[in-house]
């Protein structure tokens, strides 16, 4: 794929030398620099809600109480099911005519929702709302490392005299940092690669509102058959993800805590 991101290749003709010219078309494609800003904007909203919901409730999920596991089950479900079938679920429940959301919002409030995934304005609060429905993942991997906690640490600190809010902001969010940065990297990456929502729920609309990254090198590919072009859109997507990595684990030693 780097070698034909240099080459005019349409899949039916051998593809032909084209230099670094698709590298800089790049720099003057409208949808190009319109995918990244959206790509942008949903991983900066749904990696933070998600790391910060998934926290809360693996800190609700880590309580020793009758049928916990029942909930913890519940809770991880939801991640385990297609992404097409997550996507119609969601086209169902943010339809401004008949949606469930709207549905509520005038029986029980009155109030006129908004158009959501067919409103420029909200299509993007939208599915950002939706990543929500996948944290089950991010749970599992939190709860497990709050359970990995020495429990001689707690017991330190209500020694001390420290209520319940201290004891989670001076033990176990340090504690949890490893796994926190853990999960921030693999969001990024992956909020980067969204495709499925954007693909089925509003192909990019409207008026490109909802055109994700990966979308938009899918459409070059395979609809536009300029793939030489799409090439080098997924060379430059594998940079920004590359230097985003970088530039979490230089930074990671400032607030990361490992407990060596």
């Amino acid at each position: 794929s780097f070698i034909m991101s240099f080459t005019i290749y349409d899949i039916v003709t051998p593809p032909r030398w084209n230099g670094f010219q698709n590298y800089i078309s790049l720099f003057t494609d409208f949808q190009f620099w319109q995918a990244l800003k959206v790509t942008t904007i949903y991983s900066l909203g749904s990696v933070v809600l998600g790391i910060v919901a998934s926290l809360a409730i693996a800190l609700l999920l880590n309580r020793n109480v009758r049928g916990i596991s029942v909930f913890r089950t519940i809770f991880y479900l939801p991640s385990v099911i297609s992404g097409v079938a997550v996507s119609l679920l969601w086209m169902w429940i943010f339809n401004p005519d008949f949606g469930v959301i709207n549905f509520l919002l005038w029986k029980l409030f009155g109030i006129q929702g908004p158009g959501w995934i067919a409103s420029k304005e909200w299509v993007l609060p939208s599915l950002i709302l939706m990543s929500l429905w996948g944290i089950g993942g991010g749970i599992v991997i939190y709860l497990a490392r709050l359970q990995g906690i020495p429990t001689e640490l707690y017991e330190a600190a209500e020694i001390d005299g420290a209520n319940s809010w201290r004891k989670i902001l001076n033990i176990s969010l340090p504690m949890m940092t490893p796994v926190i940065f853990f999960e921030l990297v693999i969001g990024i990456i992956n909020s980067f690669q969204v495709f499925t929502q954007a693909y089925v729920m509003t192909d990019g609309g409207p008026n490109y509102a909802s055109l994700f990254y990966v979308l938009y090198l899918y459409r070059n590919g395979f609809r536009y058959y300029r793939m030489g072009y799409a090439s080098a859109i997924a060379w430059v997507l594998f940079i920004i993800l590359l230097v985003l990595t970088l530039i979490l684990l230089r930074t990671s030693n400032k607030w990361v805590h490992y407990e060596s």
